[in-house]
């Protein structure tokens, strides 16, 4: 595709304002929340610590941050709106599509601009509650009591299979949730971010947030990485599966990032997690689908700098935690909650409206309407 001068498409290169929050180094495989890699928090950090640190841009006293853990615990219910939403909403209804009219309906007049860290974290404490009631209402089970004394990503395990959680299954999703928090300016956090801009509301913009993040090419694809997993399903078929895909240039997902163009270090953690929780034969799989496809990116693409992205061990993670496919990208976009709050409080501080321009390239003016055509 031919450059012109004015015109980036996809938005290449342009700087469209400041953040303190997150820094995504595509060149050396770095991510950074507030100074802090993303090593020195994950394995190890409370979610609710991370929510700390980008919503106050301060390290918790304790972890977890004391100030977070009460500010959750305190918001857990559901407006009545919400509760009534959720009552009628087609069991057979795809979580993501769930996920959206809930999101929409936590909007229940009372929120506007500029948004507050108390609005902030309204969302992050409810969404996750309202979207693993579905769940169980779409099972045919009712909603399940909540312990004010489970944390942030264990009571969203409790709420969804009510039972308890094994601890090392709690662990790898926390770590999942601490890499998903932020990651710049990402697809979903700019439809935020410009939503924001216009004075809108933060469950406005959030809802804006999780129409974007839906696609396949930002945060819907994890549960197709299940789906290739299982079509492939032997670690000896793995080879000729992926050559095939790429003789028909098919995509691989899991595979590729706009940014990164060397490991994406938050596939790389994810990596490490995945090998506590996930059962050794997927794995395994799992581990060889990324050796033959890194081999056949080579062949087929020597130029190309194509690794694993989130979404592939995300994947695994994620299936062996016991979510199902489709609630994958749901579950990401309630990690992503706390860098989508964070970044609406950043927007308001210098504020404009976003408004690109386009180059347009229609016929010129001057064309007259042949008026004979109205009858009038």
């Amino acid at each position: 595709m031919t450059a012109e001068p004015g015109l980036s498409r996809g938005l290449d290169g342009v700087v469209i304002g400041r953040s303190s929050l997150s820094q995504v180094d595509g060149e050396n495989g770095t991510l950074v929340y507030r100074g802090f890699d993303i090593h020195e928090l994950v394995p190890g950090t409370p979610y609710e610590s991370v929510v700390h640190l980008l919503l106050y841009d301060e390290l918790p006293g304790a972890d977890p941050s004391p100030e977070v853990v009460r500010e959750l615990a305190a918001r857990r219910t559901l407006p009545p709106i919400t509760e009534r939403v959720l009552a009628d909403l087609p069991p057979t209804l795809p979580p993501l599509e769930a996920m959206r009219t809930i999101l929409s309906s936590l909007g229940d007049g009372g929120y506007g601009y500029p948004p507050t860290r108390a609005q902030g974290f309204d969302l992050i404490a409810r969404l996750p509650i309202a979207f693993a009631r579905f769940v169980r209402h779409r099972q045919g089970l009712p909603p399940v009591p909540i312990d004010p004394e489970r944390g942030q990503v264990e009571t969203y395990l409790h709420q969804m299979f009510g039972e308890p959680i094994d601890g090392e299954r709690v662990r790898a999703l926390e770590g999942y949730f601490d890499l998903l928090a932020d990651h710049g300016m990402n697809a979903s956090t700019l439809a935020l971010c410009v939503a924001i801009s216009t004075e809108s509301d933060l469950i406005s913009a959030a809802t804006a947030a999780l129409g974007v993040l839906k696609g396949p090419r930002h945060g819907g694809a994890p549960s197709r990485v299940t789906e290739m997993l299982d079509r492939i399903g032997a670690t000896e078929r793995a080879a000729p599966w992926i050559e095939e895909r790429m003789a028909r240039k098919e995509i691989l997902y899991g595979f590729g990032h706009r940014v990164y163009k060397v490991d994406d270090p938050r596939s790389e953690l994810l990596h490490g997690l995945a090998k506590r929780v996930a059962a050794p034969s997927r794995l395994a799989l799992a581990e060889t689908v990324e050796r033959e496809a890194l081999a056949a990116f080579r062949r087929h693409r020597p130029s190309a700098r194509i690794y694993p992205n989130v979404e592939f061990y995300g994947a695994v993670l994620l299936e062996a935690v016991g979510l199902p496919p489709d609630c994958f990208t749901p579950t990401f976009a309630i990690a992503r909650t706390a860098g989508w709050a964070a970044h609406a409080l950043e927007q308001t501080r210098e504020n404009r409206v976003m408004r690109p321009d386009v180059l347009y390239d229609g016929p010129p003016a001057g064309r007259v309407w042949p008026r004979a055509r109205s009858g009038r």
